[in-house]
Order: C-alpha cells, then sequence, then structure tokens
C-alpha cells in the first residue's frame, strides 16, 4: 500500500476542490479549497526528490495542457495524467513523461461502456499504460461511476463483475469517493473495503481524507491493496496534514517491505 499524490489543475493553476462541485465551464463555480502560483512543475519535482511515484496530473477542464506538460516533464515516468484524454491525444501526454494516461469519460456513451472507444484507447496506448478512472457516486443502494466532470450518472456500478471484467482492458483503477472529495470528511470506508476485497488490479482511491491515521485505516481496509491519495488535507494544499509527515509514513512502509524481501 503507498502514499500516491497528486497534482489537480483548473485553468492552468494547481487547486484542490469539493469535487461533486465541478460543473461544465463556469457554472456552477466549483467550491475551491485552494489555489496557488506555485508551478505545476515545483509540485512534480518536490515529488521526484521524495521518490513519491504513481501519482496523478489530472486536468479539471479546458486550459490545462501546458501546466500538464509542464509538470509530467518534471518527473518523467513518475506520475499518470487524466482529464480530457483521447486516443488522439494520449500520445503526446506520454511522450512528454506520464507513465499512464487515465480515462473515464471518453470510453462511455449513453451511461454504458463503449466497447469500441475502449479498444481503441487500447490500441493507441498499449493496456499497460492505461488507467481506468472508476471514480463514482452512492445512489440505490450501490457506487455508480459519474462521467464528465462527475455530473453524469452511468449505468455501471463499481462491483465485483465490473471490475473483473475492465481489468482485461487496463493496469490500474482510479477511484475517486465523489460524495467527500475535497471535503475532509474521512474517506468511503465500504468503498475502500469493496476495492481491497474485489478489484484484481492495483487501484488508487481518493476522496474524503483528512489526517495521518486515513492512511493506516485504508491500509487496513483494503488489506495493503488499496493505494490513497491526499489533496486537501495536506499542508502543500493549504489543510493541516504535514506532507512530509505522509513522506515519512511512506518511507517507513518501503523500509518495512525491503526488510520483508531481505
Amino acid at each position: 500500500m503507498r502514499f500516491r499524490p497528486c497534482i489537480d489543475l483548473r485553468n492552468g493553476r494547481v487547486v484542490q476542490i469539493v469535487g461533486g462541485t465541478l460543473g461544465d465551464g463556469d457554472a456552477p463555480h466549483p467550491i475551491t479549497n485552494f489555489e496557488t502560483d506555485r508551478a505545476p512543475a515545483a509540485y512534480a519535482e518536490m515529488y521526484r526528490r521524495n521518490q513519491l511515484c504513481g501519482g496523478h496530473v489530472i486536468a479539471l477542464g479546458p486550459g490545462n495542457r501546458e501546466a500538464a506538460l509542464s509538470a509530467l516533464s518534471a518527473y518523467p515516468g513518475g506520475m499518470q495524467m487524466g482529464g480530457g484524454i483521447t486516443p488522439t491525444n494520449a500520445a503526446e501526454y506520454l511522450d512528454a513523461g506520464a507513465s499512464h494516461v487515465i480515462v473515464t469519460s471518453y470510453v462511455f456513451q449513453q451511461g454504458q461502456v463503449d466497447l469500441a472507444r475502449l479498444h481503441e484507447l487500447v490500441a493507441a496506448v498499449g493496456q499497460q499504460r492505461l488507467v481506468l478512472d472508476l471514480s463514482c457516486r452512492w445512489r440505490d443502494d450501490a457506487y455508480w461511476i459519474v462521467t464528465d466532470r462527475w455530473q453524469k450518472f452511468t449505468d455501471v456500478a463499481v462491483n465485483r463483475e465490473t471490475l473483473e471484467w475492465l481489468a482485461q482492458f487496463c493496469a490500474e483503477f482510479l477511484v475517486h469517493g465523489v460524495d467527500v472529495e475535497g471535503k475532509r470528511l474521512g474517506i468511503v470506508e465500504p468503498l475502500v473495503e469493496l476495492l481491497g476485497k474485489w478489484s484484481p488490479l492495483p487501484v488508487t482511491y481518493a476522496g474524503g481524507a483528512r489526517n495521518l491515521a486515513d492512511l493506516a485505516l485504508v491500509k487496513t481496509l483494503g488489506h495493503g491493496r488499496v493505494d490513497l491519495t491526499i489533496g486537501s488535507a495536506l499542508d502543500i494544499f493549504g489543510g493541516d496534514v504535514a506532507y512530509q509527515d505522509v513522506v515519512a509514513w511512506q518511507r517507513r512502509q518501503d523500509g518495512a517491505a525491503d526488510n520483508l524481501r531481505a
């Protein structure tokens, strides 16, 4: 189990938002927890220095191409890229240094997985460089995948069958608990348990983390098989969880894993 860092971009700037408030264009305005003039590349360089790999750069809408490319170039092979990815533009981000591209909305049409588009993506980037974003919201006794800036419910639930089926097309999953994203209300514990039990691939959970103890909680609930992203709660994004404490936690995990292999 690992901590995975993030760089969320809106209008070319690093931000942290309440995920469920991100609509189309500027109406409505999303609730923003944090925004900075600090360059996206500076965050990527920091993650590289601290050897935090497997994180993600997410473009929240248009106007983020240059900022994303600069961050990816600052940490070649260290971060994934998501937000508006298609077979046409994926190669640009991979060539800039992205280890993987992350896709949701492109592969869904009318609430269902569009197999033709999914196969097109796999052909364009390769299964081993594709991450499927299964970010979801709770409704009618299930977690349903949402698309289009997390505003549209699909007819596809996050469950054992979906995870096993989609695993044949990608290398990893990314799952935001959208209802708590950016709110620092705590992780969605049943969702983390579900992912730890049923995902056949590496999976990163994001949403609601509020303290250092959530790392240990996710490790326990996810049986060590679910990684965690912490965003708004970190002090580097205006929160009160010390980034250096998270780095230290990860180093302890790495040290324990090295001891087991010895």
